[in-house]
Parts: C-alpha cells; structure tokens; sequence
C-alpha cells in the first residue's frame, strides 16, 4: 500500500479546537502557584500564617520569618506528593489509552488512541484494534472482528466502494487478518460503539463512604477546635492575663486540633494505590473500588481469557478409525500427518485465528511438511448456511485440490457419510465432547477439473478426521482459587459454554460444587426470589448470556453479598455497572465494558483480580493504620497546649513553630512510610471485612485515643521529673519537646504494622519510615543543642544527661505498645 497524505501539526490542532480541546489531552496539570494556592486556602495553613503575622507586629521577625519557612516546606512537601500523585495518575491515562498508528507530516506515527482526530489517516493491521469509525482506503484481504457491536463471533470481510457496514471499520473492532489504510470519520462519543455507551457516561461517580465519614469527621473536630480554642484563649486570659499569649495559644491548640492530614492521605494513598494495581496488570478507573476490594465475598468471573487463556490447543486428534491424545501424538504421527497437512492448507496462511494457530503449532511441533510450491487459487468462504471453508490449490502435477475445514455437520454433510459412518462418528463426537473440546471436522475435495462450483456443497469431498481443540486453564488459576476459598471469598465461573465443558473447566481449576450447573435456560424459568434463593448453590452457570448476568449480580446483592463481576462486551455493561466492583477485560473488552466498570485487567487474568484484592486489603489496612496514627499523634499535641491553660504552674509547652515541625514529620510519614508499608501476616486468610462497618468506627476511635495518651502520659512523666528537678521553663519545654518527638519515632515503628514487631521496619527496609526518623532526630539534635536555633525554637539546652529520661520513657512506651499487639495477637 503507497503512503497517503497525513494531517499536518496545525490542521492537527485545527480540528483539536473545532472539537473542543485547546491542547491534547493531558496538559492540565497543576504548577507551584496552583499548589501554593490550595494550600494557603487550607484553615491549618491559614491559622499558621496568622501565627507568623502576629509574632511579627509584636517584632519578633526571627520567629515569624522561621514560621513562613516552615509553610514554604510544607508546601513544598505538599507539592512533591502532589507530583508523586500525578505521574501516577499520567501513567494510569497511559495504560488505559490504546495506541493508534495515524500518518502525520507525511509520516507513520504511534499516538495514544484519545489522540485520534478525524482527517486522520490510520495505518491497520493483523492485531490492531481500531481506534476510531473510519472509511476504507486501501485494503489487503481484511477480516474484521466485530463481534463486541454484532455479537457475531465470525470475522466479517471487508470491501471498497460497498456499503458503510463492509466500506467502514469501526471503534473498537479489530482487524483478525490484512493491512488496511482508512480515514477517520469519528471519534469519541460519536462512534457506533461511543453511542451505544452514552448513557453510561452520564453516570456521575458518587463520593465514596470513607469520603463522606472523613468530610463529618473533619467538619466535627473543626467545631469542637472552635469550641476549646476560644475556651482556651478564655482560660489563659483570665488566670494569667496578656493578650498576645493567649491568643498564641488558642491558634497554637486549633493548629493541633486540626487533622489537616486525612483529604492529604486520603489522595496520596488511593492515587499510588491505583498506581501499585496497575503494577499487577489491574487498572483503577473508580477510586471506591480500592475500598470495596478487601470486602469482596463473591467474585463471578468469565472462563474464556480470564480463567483459561484465551488460545486453543489441539488436545485430540481422530485419524484413520483412531482417537489419539495430545501425549501420543509424535508415535502416533504417520497416521496423524494427512489431517494436520490438509488441515493447515485449509487455513488461511497468516491468521490470528486461534484455531488456525493451534494447527500451525502442532504441525510445526510434529514436523509435517507443506510444500511451499502450492499456489492458492480459490477460496470458499465460512457463511452462516454453511459454517465451513474450503481453499483449493494447484499442486505441483497441475491438478486442483480442495482443502476444507468446519463444524462437524457441515463436514460431514459435504463428505455425504452413511448412516453406519455417521453414527460412528457420533459416538466419537459424544467422547470428545464429554472433555469440554471444541470439535472441528476436516475433509478433502476430488481433484478438480474445469471452472470451479459456486458453491462448495457442489464439490465431493473425502472425510479425514477430527480436532478437538480446547482453551488450555491459565496454570496459575488452581492455586488463586484456593487462596480465594481461604480469604472467605466465592467464586463462581460464568460461560455462554456448554453445562459440560464448563463442568469440565470447573474441575479442573478446583471449584468446589462443579456438578451443579446451572444453564441459562433454567435460570429463565426461575423468577427472581426464587434465584435470590437458590443461587448461593451453584458455582458454575452455563449457557449464560451477557443480559443474563445481571440478574445474577442483583440476585447476589439481595443476600448482602459484596459482588466482583467480570465481563468484556457492550451487553456486559449493566452487570459491570451494577456489580460493587465491575472488572473489565483490558485485551478483549469494550470501551463500553471499561465505561461500565471500577476496574480493568490490563492481561485478563484471574490471578490478577485476586492478586488486586489481596493488594487492595493491604492498601485499605495501611490506610486504616495511617488514619488511626493521625488521630493518636493528635492526642498530645492538643493535650500539650491544652494542659498549660488548665495549670498555671505549666509553661507553655507547645508553640505554633514547634507544630509545624511536628507536621513535617506527620505528613511524610502518613502519606508515604505507612503507603508503602508490607502487607499483613495471612491477610488473605481472613474472613472479607465487613462492608457496613464505618471505617472510623468507635473500636479504631477508641484505640486511637488510647494508645494517643499512653504517648501523652509519657511526655507528661518526663515533663514531671525536669519541673520536680527545678529546670527553667525553655529546659523544660526542649525537654519535653524531645519526649515528644522521640516517642512519636517509636510510635511509629510500632504503629507501622498490627501483626509484626517494631523491628520488621530495619529487617524489611521501610526506607522512608527510617529516613524520616533518622533527619527527625538529627534537626532535633541541631535545634537543642546550637544555640541559634536554640533561641528560634525558645529552647535551653538541658545537658545530654537529662535525655536518658527521654529515652527510657520512650522505649517504656514502645514495650507497652509491643506487649498490647502481642496479646491482641494472641487472642
């Protein structure tokens, strides 16, 4: 095929912006400015700023000027995670974009489907799927794959100058066989396939559950920091007097009420959340999905692709009055020969097909000869009368023969067998049809003379054999169905297959119950009350089409099952939508499909489905732990600022400077180290988590708190021993500060994991929860000791002496904590 002229760059951004768009997708992203907008709109960081702004009208412009510094590294930090988020998300886009080859500036190039205008020209070819509709240019012997808009699984032939269904390809179809140059029509939404899926893009995504708990639980504690603020301000003034003081401490207690961190978590933990899915091939379209994974208790997947892996092998071969396994076959080639050689020549020569392929495969693994010299000289195509084909040869001697391949009827009928024969081969049929292997019969014409027959039931034909083909199990399927029978998960395996085949696969990937199938015939005779109350039964459905899967989902959903669903097709798209985590296929599914669903297997893979709920049980566990460390950190930050209005005797222990600095730890340490953190022991030998539990429910409250005052009562107790020995109050405050931030480091550790010790962190590496700690202790070790920093912070240094106490409470409170993970264990 010649080169046709492309579109040029500017008639490329003509038609960019006669669509809509003002730059290709993708150039949204945020700079500094946005960031640092964002974040000063934040309450926290407006409470800061007013604490910088007061230390300056009083004079103090060291300390004011130090507290800017310390937003710019926040922000600064804020906009790292932002970066780390985005370039997850990019690659995300990335991976759910298909690639288009389109001729630009005279040029083939390969740009990202959504790229796609029209005027493009489209360079196709064997495997391509299309990513636009397009009007035929050029073509080389085109077969299409239509069958997600036709439902019609064989491959359509493709014309110039006909009509629009066979001049035109259409958005997700994909070219089987040839080479074809098209112009693109449509794009997007207005495609065949974009049409049939409107109706789903005008579903709105609603706030997720944990979404809606974080924003009550935010707005809550923003009313009760009110409250104690101005309670505080009120306490300090009246016992002690000074304006300024006060009102320090009021910002100083709302800096600590304010868990500015979880929408911060929230965010970095679900964006690298979906990137770390994407790792395993499982691409996160809908961010509740991460939530819903760990609460999974019913998955219903597809066999073909999913279970197996989507490609046929040759199992059994009948030859010459003899069934021959797949394991005989070398001994056995003499006999085989003339069936795998007459059906190769009845295959086209370059086919994606995956019947066709498997016979290339074993006539190449069993070494028969095709003489390269047959010239092809006709072809009788599959049609829906007569499902076989016949391509007919000129062999070397000069004389023409056909080589045909099909159903075993149309074979069979071609061949014009005896009753005695037929029955015969019935018997055969009946055997290979009982290990679930898709038959196809192989026959050979008489040497042909003269014009050829317009139709292939015209020709006598010679039978020669059978081939029973099979979609071989994915190998590591087996063990993921065991480990999902562990997790407390069902699974259950949907097929349009035969009841025999798909009890067939159903042994063989070891679901429990495979005897009991039930076919989509039986399920149309029950109404749904009776399948809501029956379903639980079965874990094997045959003969069941798309349409039909819904029922299934809602009849699930009625007996509070958490529910997966696979599916590929446009019909596919209720049951994806309605299922709690809808799973598209990424190779063979539609756009439709993916539109409809939560997720999408970049490989098809069922192992990939339960390696993304075991990596989603781990995500929403860290998360969990991040969000309960959040709380309890919280507890003596605002017991420290509270306590010193309640006591006159107390200094003021906590400054707006100091919570910054605390923030710089929280922050990183929440969003990343515990992100990052390794699963859970067994984790997937656990029941699922129950989905109506509220994620901040009153045992993670609870157990937040305490564990918040045994890190304030430890600070407390160090507190106690500098006041009792005499220490001035900036000794006391370094003092207590230290207690602090080096308890928190412990803290940390243990908090990192509820079922391992605080030492997994150094054996495992969690790199980021131990450069955090480690500049932690060195800038705290700076501030106490020079004296510079000393007088920024209101900070005398103590002597290393009195540290020993800092450090004793601290490894005290890291037992406790020890000890009580241990016992809960135990339990």
């Amino acid at each position: 095929m010649e080169m046709r002229p492309g579109l040029s760059d500017s008639e490329v951004a003509q038609r960019l912006s006669r669509y809509g768009f003002n730059e290709l997708p993708g150039g949204d992203k945020k700079n500094i400015w946005v960031i640092v907008v964002e974040v000063i709109r934040e309450p926290m960081f407006i409470l800061l700023i007013s604490s910088s702004l007061l230390y300056m009208l009083l004079g103090d412009y060291r300390e004011g000027l130090m507290l800017l510094s310390f937003i710019l590294v926040i922000i600064f930090i804020t906009f790292y995670q932002y970066q780390k988020t985005e370039r997850a998300l990019e690659k995300l886009k990335n991976l759910s974009s298909p690639r288009a080859k389109v001729i630009r500036n005279q040029q083939v190039v390969r740009i990202p489907g959504r790229e796609v205008v029209p005027g493009d020209i489209l360079s196709l070819a064997e495997g391509d799927r299309v990513p636009a509709d397009a009007r035929l240019l050029e073509i080389n012997h085109v077969f299409v794959d239509e069958s997600m808009l036709t439902g019609e699984s064989i491959a359509v032939q493709k014309m110039l100058n006909a009509s629009e269904e066979i001049g035109m390809v259409f958005s997700g179809t994909m070219l089987v066989q040839g080479r074809a140059l098209a112009e693109v029509t449509e794009t997007g939404v207005y495609t065949q396939l974009g049409k049939i899926g409107t109706s789903l893009s005008n579903l709105h995504t609603e706030e997720t559950r944990l979404q809606v708990e974080m924003k009550k639980l935010i707005r809550s504690l923003l009313w009760i920091g009110v409250g104690i603020s101005l309670a505080v301000f009120l306490a300090f003034y009246l016992t002690r007097g000074g304006l300024v003081k006060s009102i320090l401490n009021a910002l100083s207690t709302s800096i600590a009420i304010l868990p500015e961190e979880f929408p911060v978590v929230f965010t970095v933990f679900l964006a690298i959340g979906a990137w770390r899915l994407s790792k395993i091939h499982v691409l996160t379209r809908n961010p509740s999905a991460i939530e819903t994974l760990g609460s999974t208790t019913v998955l219903c997947s597809d066999k073909t692709g999913t279970i197996t892996q989507n490609r046929m092998q040759i199992m059994q071969l009948y030859s010459q009055g003899q069934l021959v396994d797949e394991a005989d076959f070398k001994q056995e080639k003499a006999k085989l020969e003339p069936l795998i050689h007459a059906a190769e020549l009845a295959s086209h020569a370059s086919s994606l097909d995956p019947m066709e392929l498997a016979i290339f495969q074993t006539r190449h693994s069993l070494g028969v000869e095709v003489s390269p010299s047959l010239s092809l000289v006709h072809e009788y195509p599959l049609s829906t009368d007569l499902l076989a084909m016949t391509q007919v040869y000129q062999m070397d001697n000069g004389i023409q023969v056909g080589y045909s391949k099909g159903a075993p009827e149309a074979i069979l009928n071609l061949c014009r067998l005896s009753a005695d024969e037929r029955a015969l081969l019935g018997e055969v049929l009946e055997k290979m049809a009982s290990m679930a292997l898709r038959v196809i019969a192989v026959g050979k014409t008489d040497d042909l003379v003269g014009d050829f027959p317009v139709n292939q039931r015209d020709m006598k034909y010679q039978f020669l054999g059978l081939i029973g083909l099979q979609d071989p199990i994915r190998p590591e399927v087996p063990l993921a169905i065991q480990e999902c029978f562990h997790a407390g998960i069902t699974v259950k395996m949907i097929t349009g297959d035969y009841p025999k085949t798909a009890t067939s696969i159903a042994k063989q990937i070891g679901l429990r119950n495979a005897d009991h199938v039930l076919s989509g015939e039986e399920l149309l005779q029950l109404s749904d009350e009776a399948l809501k109350n029956c379903i639980g039964e079965y874990s094997v459905f045959a003969r069941i089409k798309p349409e039909q899967k819904l029922r299934i989902v809602n009849a699930l959903k009625q007996n509070n099952e958490v529910v997966a669903m696979t599916g590929d097709g446009v019909n596919d798209a209720p049951a994806l939508k309605a299922a709690h985590i809808g799973i598209a296929m990424g190779n063979k599914g539609t756009d439709v499909a993916r539109e409809a669903s939560s997720l999408v297997l970049l490989d098809d893979n069922f192992a990939s489905i339960v390696a993304a709920i075991r990596s989603g049980r781990r995500i929403f566990d860290n998360l969990q732990k991040a969000m309960s460390y959040i709380i309890s950190i919280h507890i003596p930050i605002i017991g420290l600022t509270l306590l010193p209005a309640m006591f006159e005797f107390m200094p003021l222990l906590l400054l707006p400077l100091h919570i910054v600095f605390l923030e710089m730890i929280i922050d990183p340490i929440c969003s990343v180290a515990f992100e990052s953190e390794v699963e859970e022991r067994a984790i997937m030998s656990r029941p699922p988590r129950d989905v109506r539990t509220t994620f901040f429910g009153f045992k993670l409250l609870f157990r937040s708190i305490v564990r918040g005052l045994l890190l304030l009562s430890t600070v407390l107790v160090v507190f106690w021993f500098s006041w009792k020995e005499g220490h001035s109050d900036n000794e006391i405050r370094a003092i207590s500060f230290s207690a602090l931030i080096i308890g928190n480091i412990f803290f940390i550790y243990s908090s990192l994991s509820n079922t391992r010790s605080f030492i997994h962190v150094f054996i495992e590496r969690n790199a980021m929860a131990l450069f955090v700690s480690i500049t932690a202790i060195l800038v705290l070790l700076a501030i106490v000791y020079v004296p510079y920093l000393q007088s920024l912070f209101s900070f005398e240094f103590p002597g290393f002496g009195h540290f020993r106490l800092v450090l004793l409470s601290s490894i005290s409170l890291l037992v406790v904590l020890e000890l009580v993970k241990w016992g809960r264990n135990k339990l």
